[in-house]
């Protein structure tokens, strides 16, 4: 097991650093490739920067909040690597659409750009599919200890695997070939994650939700 987290946070790390490599890439060429205009406003690649910016910030946060109910090495290595990653690359997201001068909020729901506009209702705080409701953050600042990361790592995996439809999303609709080589670095990380958590679940006699 910690084998396999050092993995991951060796992995985090190297992200860190192609994230610095990609955002350097998208301001070098205007912020889209050579064959491509700027994006549009409702574009995929808007609508995926927006998008997962607001999913990356729910990550960070729950991560932050598990971190302070566990003492467990793993978890809150986890948790770390989780953060920083995706707070990198939600600040990578929010530039791009700085670079392209376009707006960060859309009047159109999350997901429009996907054709699954209607996917989430938003209820409780859920604004995409995978993210936890504003009761079940409230709910992982109560529990502690093995509670607090069995909650965690349930909703984390849950989380992922929305980031990971909505980046293979992009994969196939985005236009800007930095943008898409993101997205599946994003598929890639994430996976791995999803099969470490499914890991840590089973050494709590736990398991993912769905």
């Amino acid at each position: 097991m910690k084998k396999h987290i050092g993995w991951i946070a060796g992995t985090a790390a190297a992200a860190l650093v192609a994230a610095g490599a990609i955002t350097y890439a998208v301001a070098e060429d205007g912020g889209s490739d050579a064959s491509t205009s700027t994006p549009s406003a409702d574009s995929a690649d808007a609508g995926f920067a927006r998008d997962m910016a607001v999913h990356h910030q729910q990550a960070v946060e729950m991560s932050y909040i598990v971190r302070d109910r566990t003492k467990n090495a793993d978890v809150r290595r986890l948790a770390y690597d989780i953060a920083q990653t995706q707070a990198n690359q939600r600040g990578m997201l929010l530039g791009w659409l700085d670079l392209w001068g376009l707006p960060k909020v859309s009047a159109d729901p999350p997901m429009t750009w996907m054709g699954m506009g209607d996917m989430a209702s938003g209820k409780d705080g859920a604004l995409m599919p995978g993210m936890a409701t504003n009761t079940e953050l409230k709910k992982l600042g109560t529990l502690s200890g093995k509670q607090a990361e069995v909650f965690y790592l349930q909703l984390m995996t849950d989380h992922h695997k929305g980031g990971i439809h909505m980046a293979e999303g992009c994969v196939a609709k985005c236009k800007v070939g930095v943008e898409k080589s993101l997205a599946q670095g994003m598929v890639d990380a994430q996976q791995s994650e999803i099969q470490l958590m499914a890991d840590m679940l089973r050494a709590r006699g736990a398991k993912a939700r769905s």
